[in-house]
């Protein structure tokens, strides 16, 4: 069900395509000031045709201790895993309608967060989805979440 057409992460305009450094060949998109500012969060798709997500552990990203990541960068994080991974259930805009999370542990700067996620269903409006980040073995938060397609809504004419 999380199975991804090759050219799912093409269709959509604003997609940039990173071409130096550790995540070269890895995508992102632009459309989110906020998750461009938190970020940068990356995703692929891997040799089996999953979506894989992920993200270097920067100062920025820590909480007011300076030792953990901040749990708001985790809940960001995984939002933006969700529409990562049902990009072949959409072909146009969407919306987080519900998000569940379970803190499980920290990571620290430096560490790469991956996440490992699936569609749990997709239906007419509705795209259900679960996911647990991780670093190395090391199980960090598990999230739930719903989306749901929006119809674009085009400006009134002026």
């Amino acid at each position: 069900m999380n199975d991804l057409p090759q050219n799912a992460f093409h269709q959509r305009p604003d997609i940039r395509v990173e071409t130096e450094g550790e995540f070269a060949g890895w995508r992102t998109w632009t459309r989110d000031a906020f998750e461009t500012h938190n970020g940068p969060f990356w995703h692929r798709i891997d040799e089996t045709g999953k979506v894989q997500c992920a993200f270097r552990v920067e100062k920025k990203h820590l909480n007011g201790s300076k030792r953990n990541v901040h749990g708001g960068c985790f809940m960001t994080f995984a939002d933006y895993c969700l529409f990562a991974i049902a990009s072949s259930h959409l072909q146009g805009p969407a919306v987080t309608v519900s998000f569940a999370c379970e803190f499980l542990d920290a990571a620290q700067e430096g560490e790469l967060v991956e996440c490992d996620g699936e569609v749990t269903r997709a239906g007419g409006s509705l795209i259900f989805l679960r996911g647990t980040l991780r670093a190395g073995e090391r199980k960090l938060f598990t999230f739930s979440g719903t989306i749901k397609r929006v119809k674009w809504k085009r400006p009134p004419a002026a």
